[in-house]
């Protein structure tokens, strides 16, 4: 059918009946279909106007995304009243709910899942949680300042000042994401708000740039081309099938096979002062996000005029570059050892659950684990249920488990220790493997 047949059947409320084979075809950049709950939904000239990104939805094109769409969402019903102009049809009743043989008891009994967690009230969010973790980061920042003011500048005093301003912007980290995912207020606009002044003005960084790479981690996770925290731009090579096809066209843009070993120069110590930093202020000004670049200008003049009296310019620069320097190896090994060691492969349209299972793992739970990486030690749940406030996530565990072992589906915990260690052998592993290939194949 041609496109203006299909907006034809959008007036008409959405009359006609679809194959999966029929919905499946209309995967590419200028024709994008989707299904929620059995509606099908052309999403075309939408996407553009997706208030998550047009990447996020266009992922799932052709696709079902029902359980992505209640994942992601804080109210779905409220939700599909926008979807209502878009809908083209619906599948044929001889068609099944679940695409590309998806197990239909693994997803039902999700569901049922997702259903207890709503009703138990694990989706709701104790604000004096909140409150305490923005209270313990404003005052690691004051009492950085406050050492400076009252001892002065030697040199271990800044060291010690620098540890306590890392920490601070390692855990506002978290704190961000938990406003980004929508986790912490009852209404989307005030996540919304909190999200852009925690960081965009306690770490000067944009919102709007984070929501839309984020958010497609989430949606397809260790998918290549779909997951950008595994657009590794030739600097690596990951997984077991990655390194395969490099090796295979010869492909040779770094020495692989010492992967593991470069990783320690260019892998933590840049990635968020080089890196992420290029990224997000290319963004927002190609983007034209003046509100995201005035939060994150907020930051760097309050952090000048609060540093400038004690060491001029150029060594609050330094100061500025070896904070982030600290803090970009807790975020590096905190992110990677839940999913760099796990499967990563292209498009497999699994169902939610065994998606999610496949690309992540658990660091085990401790007071300390809890919080050195925001609780997203328990990254099997936040994967499963983004929404979800992570004081919850340790009551949620055992029923997620209890499932996993009922359909079969691997779900890992490690030790802090294993879950770095891994990160090593993964890249290792594939080196190795890129070398085989690009000598043999």
């Amino acid at each position: 059918m041609g496109g203006g047949g299909q907006q034809t059947e959008s007036r008409r409320g959405g009359s006609a009946v679809y194959t999966w084979e029929e919905v499946q075809k209309h995967c590419h950049r200028s024709d994008q279909w989707l299904v929620i709950d059995r509606k099908v939904y052309n999403i075309t000239q939408w996407a553009k106007r997706h208030p998550g990104g047009i990447r996020v939805i266009s992922h799932f094109a052709g696709e079902d995304a029902t359980e992505a769409f209640v994942a992601f969402h804080l109210d779905p019903n409220f939700v599909r009243k926008f979807l209502k102009p878009l809908l083209i049809g619906e599948l044929a009743p001889t068609e099944p709910s679940q695409d590309h043989g998806k197990n239909a008891a693994l997803v039902q009994d999700f569901q049922a899942l997702r259903d207890r967690v709503e009703k138990e009230g694990l989706l709701r969010a104790r604000p004096l949680f909140f409150s305490l973790y923005l209270g313990h980061i404003l005052l690691l920042e004051a009492l950085a300042l406050g050492l400076l003011w009252v001892w002065g500048t030697s040199w271990s005093l800044t060291l010690l000042c620098s540890l306590m301003l890392a920490t601070s912007q390692a855990q506002a980290g978290w704190l961000q994401h938990d406003y980004g995912h929508l986790s912490v207020c009852k209404k989307s606009v005030w996540n919304h708000k909190l999200h852009k002044f925690v960081i965009g003005h306690l770490k000067g960084a944009s919102a709007n740039w984070w929501n839309h790479r984020h958010f497609q981690h989430h949606a397809k996770p260790n998918i290549f081309r779909k997951d950008p925290d595994i657009n590794s731009l030739h600097v690596f090579v990951l997984g077991d099938k990655q390194p395969v096809e490099y090796g295979i066209k010869k492909l040779k843009y770094m020495p692989y096979h010492h992967q593991h070993q470069y990783f320690f120069l260019i892998g933590p110590p840049l990635i968020v002062p080089v890196f992420f930093n290029i990224q997000i202020f290319r963004t927002m000004f190609s983007q034209r996000d003046w509100v995201d670049l005035a939060w994150a200008m907020s930051f760097y003049l309050r952090f000048f005029c609060c540093y400038y009296p004690f060491f001029g310019f150029f060594g609050s620069v330094a100061l500025i570059s070896f904070v982030r320097f600290l803090e970009s190896h807790w975020f590096v090994w905190v992110t990677q050892m839940s999913h760099l060691p796990m499967e990563m492969d292209h498009e497999r349209q699994q169902d939610w659950l065994t998606m999610q299972l496949s690309a992540t793992c658990n660091i085990e739970q401790s007071t300390f684990n809890d919080w050195f990486s925001g609780h997203l030690n328990f990254q099997i749940e936040h994967h499963l249920f983004p929404t979800m406030p992570r004081h919850n996530y340790h009551l949620v565990a055992p029923l997620v488990r209890a499932l996993c072992e009922k359909h079969g589906v691997p779900y890992q915990v490690k030790t802090l220790q294993k879950g770095m260690t891994d990160v090593v052998r993964s890249l290792k592993k594939s080196g190795d493997l890129w070398l085989d290939a690009y000598l043999h194949k």
